[in-house]
């Protein structure tokens, strides 16, 4: 049995399943001219945080990535997914002077800590609605919902091919992560996610990897 969540981690869970969801539309159309996302990763410990990955399209090199993390509270309030890809876009563009307290690292990637008061949030494009109009119509469930036992919290593009997932569940306790080599037989792959990321076997501790207590390798399903 997993740690009971109270409503707050709940609400936060949720939005980090919605903006993965929505930033998911671009990884191949560009977030910003030339820059693709390259990972959406839940922030450590629980943290009320979304971590956006960006870099060039099917770039997986850490050093030529950049993640910037981003507040979901603002004051008592939740941001919306919206107010989160605008704030990622206004983080990467202009001019942002960011005090040392506010760089860091994480998996060999420059990490910006992103005060939402030092920023212009770049407005929410037509593309971007249209985008989000045709995913509800195209998949009306909503995405906080469990599909298949599983949920999908976050995701990095990793070298060598590998996709990683952050995902939850009911079943186990945190955020898991579960590397996978996209391609083949994918629904089945999702159908067996919820019994595979508590496999003794396949689990190992990622040391440099903050967003997870620990990683299921599923490379050979």
């Amino acid at each position: 049995m997993g740690n009971p969540v109270n409503e707050d981690e709940r609400e936060i869970a949720d939005l980090q399943v919605e903006v993965a969801a929505l930033l998911s539309d671009h990884v191949y159309a560009p977030l910003l001219e030339d820059q693709h996302v390259r990972g959406v990763l839940p922030a450590p410990s629980q943290a009320p945080a979304v971590r956006g990955v960006l870099g060039d399209r099917g770039e997986t090199r850490p050093e030529r990535l950049t993640a910037y993390e981003i507040p979901l509270r603002d004051g008592e309030d939740l941001r919306t997914p919206h107010d989160v890809v605008a704030l990622l876009r206004a983080a990467h563009t202009g001019t942002h002077i960011y005090p040392r307290s506010r760089v860091t690292s994480v998996m060999g990637m420059d990490l910006y800590l992103v005060d939402p008061a030092e920023v212009t949030e770049a407005p929410f494009t037509t593309d971007d609605w249209s985008a989000t109009l045709l995913r509800c119509l195209a998949r009306p469930t909503d995405p906080a919902e469990d599909r298949h036992g599983a949920r999908l919290r976050g995701f990095l593009f990793r070298e060598e091919g590998l996709l990683r997932l952050y995902m939850d569940s009911d079943e186990v306790p945190g955020v898991i992560a579960a590397d996978v080599r996209p391609g083949g037989a994918l629904t089945a792959v999702l159908a067996a996610l919820p019994s595979l990321l508590d496999e003794e076997y396949r689990i190992s501790k990622d040391t440099i990897d903050p967003h997870c207590r620990y990683v299921v390798d599923i490379t050979d399903w």
